[in-house]
C-alpha cells in the first residue's frame, strides 16, 4: 500500500450534461473535502484509518438523510479495502449518493480520493457501500420513496446494488457452509515452537460515550464506533509484530444495535491467524449501562500487514491460537482469506485471459454466483448498443468497447414474464428451440437460484469436432416492479467434468437473459452475450449480415414460449433428488 502509485485510478468528475444541456446531479449526493491535519495523523504522519472512517460514514449519512428525508442510522458497512494511504497536507475527497432505497433501508455508494494540491493530481484511496435504515417517526415506520437513475453508472449501481443487498443477508451463513464443508481444505491448527501465544495479544478497553462523540440523533456517532475499533485493532497487531502495523481490508462492520449517550462501550480485539505477510484481528464492540448485561453493537475484522522502510510487506511470525474458541476462530480467519482470494481471483479474471472460467467448488459457489449475475446486469445497464438488424421485429445490437464484442438479440412475447422465466431457466429444455444445445444435462443443484449444467453443441464446419461448455445458471426474480427477472451464464471448471477428446472445451464469459414485464400478457426478453472465441463461430454471420438465423432461433422460441404458456416448468421431484445425489458426490470427491 502506497501513498501515490503510477497506476492510481483516475477520478472522474461525477457531473453530466442532460440532453437539455443542464447540468446533471444526482440529488441524494453529497460531497466533503477535509485537509489532513497533524492531529488526524498517526506515528507515520498518514491519515489515520479510524478519522477516514467517521468523515466516511458522516458522509454517507447525510446522503441517506437527505433521500430519505428523516434521521437515518448506520446498520452495515461493507468490505472496504485501502489502495493508498494518506499523507499529512493531502485533501481528503468524498463523495457518497444513494444507489438504491428498499422499505426503509437504502445503499450508499462511498468514494474516496486523495488530492495532491500542489501537482493537482488525485487518486483514489477506496470505495465502499453502506447501509442505512430511515428511523421510525410518529407516523410510523417509513416507506422510502424509489431512487430514478439517469446515468448508465446510476443503472448499473442501482441494478447491482439488489444483488449486494442479496450477498449481505447471507454473508454469515457463507463462513458458516465454508466451514462444516471444507474442514480437510482449512486444515488443522498448526504448532510452532516459536509461535506468538495469541492471549498476548488481547486487547481490551472501554469508552464513556460523552455527548461529544453522540451524532445529530443523540445516538452514539457510527463513525465514533468504527474508529474505536480500529484503534484496539491495530493494537493488538502491534502487539504480534512489535511494529507499527498498516491497515490494508475490513470485513464488513455489522451494527447490530444501537448505543447512546452515558453508555460505557467495551472493545476487544484479538488477533485471530497470522499468515505469511499479514493477519487478521478480530474485533467488537459491546455496550452497558449499571448493572445491566453487555450488549453487542457491533464487530469486524481487519487485515494488517507491516511494511518496511521500501515499503514491502514484511514476514510476521506466527501465532498459537487459545483453546476452543481460539482454534475456531483461527479456522474462521482461513475461511474468510480464501473468500476473499476466491473473490479477488472471480473478479480478475478477464476476457483476455485463458481459460476464461474459474473452478467452482462449494466454498466459493456464492461469490461466483453474485459475480455471474453483476456481469450481466452490468451488460445489461450499457445503453450504447447499435442495431445491427432487424426482422420481424426481433432485434440482434452489438456493442464494440475496449477490444470487446457484445451482442444482444431483443424480442417480445405474448406469454407471462414469470412463465417466460420459468422456462427458460431450465437449459434442458432450450435445445426444444436451439439449434446451436444438441445436448444438455444436470451436472448438480448448486442451490435454490443456481445449477451447474454440461452444455454440447455441434459443430460449425463439416468433419470438425462439436463444442461442449460446463455452465453454471444463476435465477433470479426481480426484486421490485424496477427489476427484471434474470438468467445468468458463464463458464466454471469442474475437476468431475474435465476436457474430453470427443469436444472441443468452449467458454462462456458472460450470457443470459433478461425477462421484463410490461404487462400480465406481454413480455420483453433480451439475449446477451459478451463473444468469446467458442462462441463467435457461432454468430459471426449475423453479426457480419450475411444470415439471419439469429431470428430463426429466437422465432423458435417464441413458438416454445407460446407452446408451454400453460405448462410447469418447474424441475420434477426426481431430478432434484439426482441431482442432491451427485452434489453429495461431487463433495466426496473433493
Amino acid at each position: 500500500m502506497t501513498s501515490e502509485g503510477k497506476d492510481a485510478d483516475a477520478v472522474q468528475d461525477p457531473w453530466f450534461i442532460l440532453e437539455s444541456e443542464e447540468v446533471y446531479r444526482n440529488p441524494t449526493e453529497v460531497k466533503m473535502s477535509q485537509i489532513v491535519l497533524p492531529c488526524h495523523a498517526n506515528h507515520c504522519g498518514e491519515l489515520s484509518v479510524g478519522q477516514l472512517l467517521k468523515w466516511m460514514d458522516s458522509t454517507a449519512c447525510l446522503s441517506a438523510e437527505r433521500h430519505a428525508g428523516c434521521s437515518c442510522i448506520t446498520a452495515s458497512v461493507d468490505d472496504i479495502h485501502f489502495e493508498h494511504t494518506i499523507g499529512v497536507g493531502k485533501v481528503v475527497n468524498i463523495i457518497a449518493k444513494v444507489n438504491r432505497a428498499f422499505t426503509s433501508s437504502m445503499e450508499v455508494g462511498i468514494l474516496v480520493t486523495c488530492e495532491d494540491l500542489y501537482t493537482g493530481r488525485q487518486w483514489k484511496v477506496c470505495h465502499a457501500f453502506a447501509s442505512f435504515v430511515a428511523r421510525r417517526t410518529e407516523a410510523g415506520k417509513v416507506q422510502l420513496k424509489q431512487v430514478i437513475p439517469h446515468t448508465q453508472m446510476e443503472q448499473m449501481e442501482y441494478s447491482l446494488a439488489a444483488e449486494r443487498r442479496r450477498m449481505r443477508l447471507i454473508h454469515a451463513e457463507i463462513i458458516t457452509d465454508l466451514l462444516s464443508s471444507s474442514t480437510a481444505q482449512l486444515g488443522e491448527c498448526q504448532e510452532y515452537q516459536d509461535a506468538v501465544p495469541a492471549e498476548r495479544t488481547r486487547v481490551e478497553s472501554v469508552e464513556l460515550v460523552l455527548p461529544p462523540h453522540a451524532n445529530h440523533q443523540v445516538s452514539t456517532f457510527g463513525g465514533q464506533i468504527m474508529a474505536w475499533m480500529e484503534n484496539v485493532a491495530t493494537i493488538a497487531a502491534s502487539r504480534l509484530c512489535n511494529a507499527h502495523p498498516t491497515l490494508r481490508t475490513i470485513d464488513m462492520f455489522h451494527f447490530r444495535g444501537p448505543s447512546h449517550i452515558g453508555d460505557r462501550l467495551v472493545l476487544k480485539a484479538i488477533v485471530n491467524n497470522a499468515f505469511k505477510h499479514s493477519m487478521e484481528v478480530g474485533v467488537c464492540a459491546e455496550a452497558y449501562q449499571g448493572g445491566e448485561p453487555l450488549r453487542h453493537i457491533n464487530s469486524a475484522f481487519m487485515t494488517f500487514e507491516v511494511l518496511d522502510s521500501d515499503r514491502k510487506t514484511c514476514t510476521l511470525p506466527r501465532i498459537r491460537p487459545e483453546p476452543v474458541d481460539g482454534k475456531r476462530r483461527y479456522k474462521e480467519a482461513i475461511a474468510r482469506k480464501k473468500i476473499r482470494l476466491d473473490r479477488k481471483y472471480i473478479i480478475s479474471c478477464k476476457q483476455t485471459e485463458v481459460p476464461l472460467s474459474v473452478p467452482w467448488d462449494p466454498s466459493n459457489q456464492m461469490y461466483l454466483s453474485y459475480n455471474n449475475v453483476s456481469a450481466l446486469k452490468l451488460m445489461d445497464a450499457r445503453n450504447n448498443w447499435v442495431l445491427t438488424s432487424e426482422k420481424n421485429k426481433v432485434r440482434l445490437c452489438t456493442l464494440e468497447e475496449n477490444q470487446m464484442l457484445c451482442f444482444k438479440v431483443e424480442m417480445h412475447v405474448s406469454v407471462p414474464a414469470e412463465q417466460t422465466f420459468h422456462l427458460l431457466s431450465d437449459l434442458r429444455r432450450r435445445k426444444e428451440w436451439d439449434q446451436h444445445y444438441e445436448e444438455c444435462e444436470v451436472i448438480t443443484q448448486a442451490d435454490e437460484d443456481d445449477t451447474l449444467y454440461r452444455v454440447a453443441t455441434p459443430s460449425v464446419s463439416k468433419g470438425g469436432k462439436g463444442q461442449d461448455f460446463i455452465l453454471l445458471a444463476s435465477r433470479r426474480k426481480p426484486c421490485d416492479s424496477r427489476d427484471p427477472y434474470l438468467i445468468a451464464l458463464r463458464s466454471v471448471t469442474l475437476p468431475t467434468h474435465p476436457p474430453t477428446e470427443d469436444y472441443t472445451r468452449g467458454e462462456v464469459l458472460c450470457a443470459g437473459f433478461t425477462i421484463w414485464e410490461e404487462s400480465s400478457i406481454v413480455t420483453k426478453i433480451t439475449y446477451y452475450n459478451q463473444a468469446t472465441p467458442g462462441v463467435i463461430p457461432y454468430i459471426s454471420t449475423d453479426i457480419a449480415g450475411l444470415s439471419s438465423s439469429f431470428y430463426s432461433a429466437f422465432s423458435a422460441c417464441s413458438h416454445f414460449l407460446e407452446a408451454n404458456k400453460d405448462s410447469l416448468a418447474a424441475l420434477p421431484p426426481s431430478a432434484l433428488q439426482h441431482t442432491s445425489a451427485t452434489m453429495v458426490s461431487f463433495q466426496k470427491e473433493q
